[in-house]
């Protein structure tokens, strides 16, 4: 399933990467601690958080996710979408709670086609 489908499916907001929206994404990994994400998740991971600081596209970046998701509706800081640019991550707004966003990409990446 790629990115776009998932926007469509949860009707996130697209801050950054717009043009990255057709990056498969093969799982996710939701966690608000960076030294987890970076140890626990894997190449190609949606990634739902809600942090919003620069160092969530340094952790995205150096594990190669498909892009962060940030849940209640939470906007990342001038400087964290600055660097999502400069870095080609994209970033993508929920305005659900962290549960209720990963029961609905859970449900959409396990569903039987």
């Amino acid at each position: 399933m790629d990115l776009e489908s998932i926007v469509k499916a949860l009707n996130l907001k697209v801050i950054s990467g717009n043009d990255k929206l057709k990056k498969e994404v093969r799982g996710g990994y939701a966690g608000d601690l960076l030294s987890d994400v970076m140890a626990n998740s894997k190449e190609g991971d949606i990634w739902i958080t809600r942090q919003v600081h620069p160092n969530i596209i340094a952790v995205s970046s150096l594990k190669d996710h498909a892009g962060i998701i940030i849940v209640q509706g939470n906007e990342p800081m001038k400087n964290t979408l600055d660097r999502a640019i400069k870095e080609n991550v994209p970033i993508m707004v929920s305005d659900l709670p962290g549960f209720e966003t990963i029961g609905k990409i859970y449900h959409l990446l396990t569903e039987k086609h």
